[in-house]
């Protein structure tokens, strides 16, 4: 059997705000390791798997995923894109349907791409533990054994009390939903409840047999997706069509609570899912004052806090217990535990359709990045990075005009019929409604300043006529 590692790469991760954010989310974050946590994933699969992972993404982060697989090292064999947000049942079906294709005997690997395990040796006996359940036609999930009393956490109630010394397969008996502190003491005093991981193993066909079983309307149309997809580039995109017709539902909801064929395998080591500032703490290493300290930080009189900042130096003095985050167009500062009511900034952002929500200073794009680096009344300036060998797209505005001048390496313009090529210093003027594109033929990155002028400065001000990236 072929064992597939399937990495789940949605997810919002509001409360990691201000560094998370809609279109750059915590799965893309270097949090506490110099990787980012899909890169910490992508390698945690390859050392368990041979089989080069199948990731699904929404549209919106497609080549942000595809960037950070390339700069991993990692080949990726399918990149599925949801064309709409329907949960994790639908996602893990669309990848069953296409690695069937691939492998009749598919086995499936289910991870988020969010989620911290630094013992990648008690992993590894975990999942053949995982693998040889579910060789045997059951679904396996993972349960980490708490350590405390977590409220933030779902709870799995194996069918026996479990042992710490051995990593088998049990008997899935109940999935509880998040409970209070109450609750969880009870259920650590057990010793048959564990924290529910979402991750899974099990045989893509059988799956795809219980799916259609209790959630038959998933089924269908999820398989109709996959039918009607087609490849782009690199990616494949469901029928937008049909998945949105599908259910939108959880793996748990949809198949595990209702199946008779679930099992648990117990992870005896340490793990997160990161879901707060008070948890990348709890990671991340400490001075003596227990002071998580990142970047440019000064810090007097200060304890058991966590400091980052990004874009310039941050001071603190006679604080504690506190998280506050530096980026360059916003600042956080709330108490440790309060970290979990960070999403209601966040809402509040939304609510008020500010862009602190959605996107960083910094926006990132297929062919590298750039940054607002400042704007007023008719003017914006931008600096602009872009890959080696990269290209943006032949296009042309109706409403503004651009100056560029380059900072480091090497630019091939295109301005109206004429080509040419720029070096450091050189510069350009693109008028208003003058057809243009902008190429790095050399092999490190281009760097460069932009001056925008006139009467609107949108992003959606851009007629493309070729684009490499399959965004006409």
């Amino acid at each position: 059997m072929t064992l597939f590692p399937v990495i789940l790469c949605g997810g919002s991760g509001s409360r990691l705000w201000p560094l998370s954010r809609d279109l750059y989310p915590k799965q893309f974050l270097s949090l506490t390791e110099a990787d980012s946590m899909l890169q910490s994933t992508l390698r945690r699969a390859a050392k368990v798997s041979t089989q080069a992972p199948v990731l699904v993404s929404n549209e919106a982060h497609r080549f942000l995923v595809a960037e950070q697989a390339r700069a991993a090292g990692i080949a990726v064999s399918d990149l599925i894109l949801e064309p709409v947000a329907r949960n994790t049942a639908p996602a893990i079906a669309a990848a069953a349907f296409r690695c069937l294709q691939q492998s009749p005997d598919a086995l499936l690997l289910v991870m988020p791409s969010d989620q911290l395990i630094t013992d990648q040796d008690g992993f590894g006996l975990a999942v053949s533990a995982a693998v040889a359940s579910a060789s045997t036609g059951r679904l396996v999930t993972f349960g980490v054994t708490p350590s405390f009393p977590a409220t933030g956490y779902g709870y799995i109630r194996a069918a026996e009390k479990l042992s710490t010394d051995s990593v088998t397969a049990v008997a899935v008996a109940q999935f509880v939903e998040k409970p209070d502190e109450h609750k969880a003491t009870e259920f650590l005093s057990t010793g048959q409840y564990l924290w529910n991981s979402g991750m899974f193993v099990f045989k893509a066909a059988v799956f795809l047999e219980e799916l259609k079983k209790y959630a038959p309307e998933m089924y269908n149309t999820v398989e109709a997706a996959v039918q009607g997809g087609q490849s782009d580039l690199d990616f494949f995109r469901l029928s937008q069509a049909d998945f949105a017709k599908s259910p939108s539902d959880s793996i748990d909801y949809a198949v595990m609570e209702k199946t008779e064929k679930a099992s648990v395998v117990p992870l005896n080591l340490s793990w997160s899912d990161v879901g707060a500032w008070d948890a990348v703490w709890d990671e991340s290493g400490k001075d003596a004052q227990g002071n998580a300290l990142l970047g440019d930080v000064m810090s007097h009189d200060t304890r058991n806090s966590f400091v980052k900042s990004t874009s310039r130096m941050v001071a603190t003095v006679g604080i504690t217990d506190l998280v506050v985050v530096e980026t360059p167009d916003a600042v956080l500062i709330a108490h440790k535990d309060k970290s979990q009511d960070v999403k209601k900034i966040v809402e509040r952002l939304k609510a008020e359709n500010r862009s602190e929500h959605k996107t960083h200073r910094e926006v990132f794009r297929p062919w590298g990045s750039y940054d607002s680096i400042g704007n007023g009344t008719r003017f914006q300036v931008k600096r602009i990075t872009v890959n080696p060998g990269a290209r943006l797209s032949l296009q042309m505005h109706h409403h503004r005009a651009e100056h560029w001048i380059v900072v480091s390496g090497t630019a091939r313009v295109r301005k109206g019929k004429e080509e040419f090529l720029m070096t450091e210093n050189q510069s350009c003027y693109i008028a208003v409604g003058e057809t243009h594109f902008l190429e790095n033929p050399g092999v490190i990155p281009l760097e460069l300043i932009e001056v925008q002028s006139g009467s609107y400065l949108g992003e959606d001000d851009i007629v493309r006529f070729e684009d490499r990236y399959g965004r006409l």
